[in-house]
């Protein structure tokens, strides 16, 4: 990788910096992008929408981009030209439109904020076609403001249109949401929310190591805004070879991978040395014991995986490299079924009783020991581990190539004696 220029001419966030313009850009969310750019082909507008969903996937956005399309002087149209007045007062970095009107219901969300709303609303557009409200937060509107804005919602007239947007639908009023056209956004998949983000670094001209993206679509957990903020962080903190694996997993506060390795493996071959001495490492390291936890439930769940599902990677089912993969596969191999499923349930109940724990050290060494322990438990699932331990053993005794046994004596001739 070249050098690269680490200062920027922009100082705003990624996340601003990429926002989508048109819904061609809107990614994970077509289920509702394909049925809105249709009716806008249509020229079948409802009046009122209702965008829920998760926070940071795109709500408030595609709301900005519906307007967009309606206002511009081409449309309405699911493409917007971008070159009309309109269109670059909506743009990404543009100074906004008059007609088009956001509101933050969390601190505008009384009924005396709804009856001035009401009250201009009835007014028409100062340039555009369409006078719109984009209502962010809806579910902090109160029961009194939603009634206050019942009417105009219900009868407006034909230049108005209104967008909530919320992560709360059931918070608004059912006499509200059922006369809007009511669009559920979701969590972005993994996939593709890392195929987004390495386009985002290919733009910006900065190398990533491999392993880096996996780890900021867990920590955005879907969000478009989180998974962008976080990276927007590693990026502004990389040296001049990029944002690399040691520094991601360092900042995010994420187990280094060669940690998890050995203690998978220590679990496999039932080497309580080797577990307790990464159970040192982990706090001598400054870690933290139960993001240490977590990050171990995460390896095991993606070995059950593939263990189950060797291809799971093909599939889409495990978001990691391929050298990752490869280890992750040979160290399912080590274990048996039972066995594995065995340390991640044991793993998955020290992680809960970790919560409010005053000494998380103590709590993640008994973890170890009931995962290498299954002898000292009498339940079926250390039963089953114990049978996968000594079928692996003599799996690898009969196969050991020892030295050839003596041939035995020669049985008796059967001849008669004298």
């Amino acid at each position: 990788m070249g050098a690269y220029n680490l200062v920027r001419v922009s100082s705003l966030a990624l996340y601003r910096r990429y926002r989508p313009e048109s819904f061609a850009e809107v990614i994970g969310q077509e289920h509702v992008t394909d049925p809105l750019q249709q009716a806008l082909r249509n020229n079948r507008v409802n009046h009122a929408y209702l965008f829920s969903g998760p926070r940071g996937c795109g709500k408030t956005t595609s709301a900005r981009i519906l307007a967009r399309c309606l206002n511009c002087e081409k449309g309405p149209t699911p493409t917007p030209c971008g070159e009309c007045q309109s269109c670059l007062d909506l743009a990404r970095n543009g100074p906004g439109s008059i007609d088009v009107i956001e509101i933050d219901a969390a601190s505008h969300g009384g009924v005396d904020d709804a009856r001035e709303l009401r009250e201009k609303a009835f007014f028409g557009p100062a340039s555009s076609r369409y006078k719109i409200y984009i209502i962010d937060e809806a579910h902090m509107v109160t029961s009194a403001g939603f009634n206050a804005l019942l009417k105009v919602v219900e009868e407006p007239p034909e230049h108005l249109k209104f967008i909530f947007a919320t992560t709360e639908p059931e918070k608004v009023i059912g006499t509200i949401r059922s006369r809007t056209h009511h669009y559920p956004f979701r969590l972005v998949p993994p996939g593709t929310l890392r195929e987004y983000l390495g386009e985002v670094c290919q733009k910006e001209g900065i190398p990533v190591d491999d392993g880096v993206l996996p780890l900021v679509v867990r920590a955005g957990a879907g969000s478009v805004r989180d998974s962008m903020s976080v990276m927007d962080q590693l990026l502004a903190g990389a040296a001049a070879d990029g944002v690399t694996y040691a520094m991601a997993t360092s900042l995010l506060g994420y187990t280094d991978g060669s940690l998890l390795d050995s203690v998978v493996e220590a679990f496999a071959t039932g080497d309580g040395a080797a577990a307790f001495d990464v159970v040192d490492h982990v706090i001598e390291g400054g870690n933290d014991p139960r993001r240490f936890v977590a990050d171990l439930l995460e390896r095991l769940r993606d070995l059950v995986i593939l263990a189950a599902v060797p291809d799971a990677a093909e599939k889409g089912l495990i978001d990691a490299p391929a050298d990752v993969i490869e280890r992750m596969l040979a160290q399912a191999s080590t274990f048996g079924a039972a066995e594995l499923s065995r340390s991640a349930d044991l793993v998955n109940e020290g992680l809960t009783e970790m919560r409010g724990a005053n000494s998380p050290r103590l709590q993640l060494e008994l973890i170890c020991a009931r995962v290498l322990l299954p002898a000292a438990y009498g339940d079926e699932r250390a039963v089953m581990a114990r049978l996968d331990r000594l079928e692996r053993g003599a799996a690898q005794f009969s196969g050991g190539g020892g030295a050839t046994a003596p041939a035995p004596p020669p049985g008796p001739t059967g001849r008669p004696a004298y």
